[in-house]
C-alpha cells in the first residue's frame, strides 16, 4: 500500500491498522521539497527511462511527473505516448517506483493542446473555442466526460486544463490564435470550464486553471521570451479564476506574464500578484503549480536560484520542469539543493515548505 495515508495523518484518514512510525510522521526537509517538484522525462516504457530519473522517483526527490507525446528538443514525436496500452503500462510502472503516489499530469485541453491524439488511437477531441462558440452544455459535458474518463483509465490524476483565459486578443499566438479560450466573455468561459471541472472531479482528477492572472490579452508567447501584458491586461481577466477557484479538486497554474502595473516581475515570481490576490484576498488554499520554469519568460530575466526563491515567496507549491524546452535530469537535485540552502541560511522559512507539502499531501490523499 502506498504510504500516502500514513504521511498525511492530519486529516484523520484511517487507511491502515498499522501505527505509523515516527519517520513516516515527520518527513525530512528534502522529502518535503521533493514533493514540490514535477518533472518530464524521456521513454516509452520503463526500460527506456534513465536510471537517473528512476532513482529520483524511488528516492522521492520528485512528487509529480508530466508526460508529452512530442519531444521539443529533439523535434520528434517520440517521447512518452504511442498508444493507449503503452501509456497505461508506462504510467502504472512509473507509479510503482514511488511509495508515495505521484501526481501524474498531462496538458490535455483538447484541440491543438492535445497529447492523446487520434493518430495514437485515442478519441477525437475538440477545442475550447469550438465548445464556447457552440455554447451547448450537453456537448461540453460529453467531451469533458470523455476526456476525464480517458485520463482516469490511463492513470492520470492531474490535467493542466481548463484554460480559462479570456480571448481578449484573438490573434494572441499562444491562446486565441490556437483556439484555447472558450471565448471573450466571463460567463461563457466560466460556464463551460465549470462543466469541465465537474466531470474531471467525478474521476478524482485535479483540474488546473490557467494561466493566472490571465494570458488572453497578450501579444507574445511566454515560452519564447519576456511577455509584457502591461498595455493589454484588464482586471476582468481575473473573474473566471475567482469564480472557479472554490470548486473541489481545483488548482491554479501561474503565468510568466509581466504586468508592470501590478509588479516589476513576472506573475509566477510575484508576491503582489500570486500571494496577495490568491492567498490573501481570495483566501485560496488550493495548489498552485508554476508554468514550466524552463520557459524563456523567466529564464531570460533571472538565474535558477532566484527563480526558485521568488516562486516560493510568491506562494508556488509545485515547481514544474517539463524537460521539454531543455533537458536536464538533474533538476530534482538542483531544486532540493537550492531550497535546502535557502532554509539553512534563513532566506526561506521551513514552515513555508511545510505549508506547500501539506497542501500537496492533502490532495494526494483523495487520489484514486
Amino acid at each position: 500500500m502506498k504510504k500516502i495515508c500514513l504521511l498525511f495523518v492530519m486529516i484523520s484518514l484511517s487507511c491502515s491498522p498499522t501505527s505509523p512510525s515516527s519517520s513516516q510522521l515527520t518527513p525530512t526537509l528534502e522529502q518535503m521539497i521533493g514533493q514540490m517538484i514535477m518533472i518530464g522525462f524521456r521513454g516509452m516504457n520503463i526500460d527506456e527511462v534513465s536510471e537517473s530519473v528512476k532513482t529520483s522517483i524511488k528516492d522521492e526527490k520528485v512528487g509529480g511527473i508530466i508526460l508529452f507525446d512530442y519531444d521539443v528538443v529533439k523535434k520528434e514525436a517520440k517521447r512518452n505516448i504511442s498508444s493507449p496500452g503503452q501509456l497505461k503500462t508506462l504510467i502504472a510502472d512509473i507509479q510503482n517506483l514511488s511509495d508515495t503516489p505521484l501526481f501524474m499530469a498531462v496538458d490535455q485541453e483538447g484541440g491543438r493542446v492535445n497529447r492523446l491524439k487520434t493518430k495514437y488511437g485515442f478519441p477525437k477531441s475538440v477545442s475550447n473555442k469550438y465548445l464556447g462558440t457552440l455554447d451547448d452544455v450537453d456537448s461540453t459535458k460529453f467531451y469533458a466526460h470523455q476526456n476525464a474518463d480517458l485520463l482516469s483509465r490511463m492513470g492520470f490524476n492531474v490535467n493542466f486544463a481548463p484554460d480559462v483565459d479570456l480571448e481578449i486578443n484573438p490573434t494572441n499566438p499562444v491562446i486565441g490564435k490556437i483556439e484555447r479560450s472558450y471565448g471573450p466573455d466571463v460567463e461563457t468561459v466560466t460556464k463551460h470550464a465549470g462543466i469541465w471541472i465537474d466531470e474531471h472531479n467525478k474521476k478524482s482528477i485535479i483540474s488546473v486553471l490557467k494561466h493566472f492572472p490571465g494570458h488572453g490579452s497578450s501579444d507574445a508567447d511566454s515560452h519564447l521570451g519576456v511577455t509584457d501584458i502591461t498595455k493589454y491586461w484588464s482586471e476582468i481577466e481575473l473573474e473566471p479564476f475567482k469564480a472557479l477557484a472554490p470548486k473541489k479538486r481545483v488548482a491554479i497554474m501561474t503565468a510568466h506574464v509581466l504586468n508592470t502595473n501590478l509588479d516589476s516581475v513576472p506573475a509566477t515570481l510575484s508576491e503582489k500578484i500570486i500571494k496577495k490576490i490568491l492567498r490573501e484576498d481570495w483566501e485560496f488554499d488550493g495548489l498552485l503549480f508554476s508554468d514550466d520554469l524552463h520557459m524563456a519568460a523567466v529564464n531570460a530575466m533571472y538565474d535558477f536560484d532566484n527563480i526558485i526563491e521568488m516562486s516560493l515567496n510568491a506562494g508556488v507549491d509545485v515547481f514544474v520542469f517539463g524537460n521539454n524546452l531543455k533537458y536536464d535530469e538533474d533538476i530534482p537535485n538542483k531544486v532540493i539543493e537550492s531550497v535546502s540552502k535557502m532554509v539553512k541560511s534563513g532566506a526561506i522559512e521551513e514552515s513555508r515548505i511545510k505549508a506547500s507539502y501539506d497542501r500537496i499531501m492533502r490532495e494526494k490523499a483523495f487520489l484514486n
